[in-house]
């Protein structure tokens, strides 16, 4: 994934412990912050939890393979702001796509 990201032109800094993660994250550092919701010791969820607290502005997208009802989600999680979710397998091609969008909704919220 790394590697095909690289090439669509994005920087990408790749954890396989979400621990070192959150150990080596900095405000500002990150445009946009990609999570496996399945991560041992600590999920998804709890990493941004945790990231919010460094960093309240970093937006975020959720890899999964499961299904997300964004409502539940919502209702359990009621101060994550995430609108962003891609359910595995996913293509390079299109989660290019969607990291673009993001990108683009940071660009604009940061201009109003």
């Amino acid at each position: 994934m790394r590697l095909g990201l690289e090439k669509e032109g994005f920087k990408v800094v790749t954890f396989s412990d979400p621990i070192e993660a959150k150990a080596q994250f900095r405000e500002g550092a990150y445009d946009l912050v990609l999570f496996d919701v399945s991560m041992k010791p600590i999920d998804g969820f709890e990493l941004y939890r945790q990231l919010l607290q460094v960093d309240n502005k970093v937006r975020v997208c959720f890899i999964t393979a499961f299904e997300i009802y964004y409502d539940e989600f919502r209702e359990i999680f009621p101060k994550l702001r995430v609108d962003c979710f891609v359910r595995k397998p996913v293509s390079l091609d299109r989660l290019a796509r969607i990291i673009r969008q993001e990108l683009e909704i940071a660009e604009e919220q940061a201009g109003s």
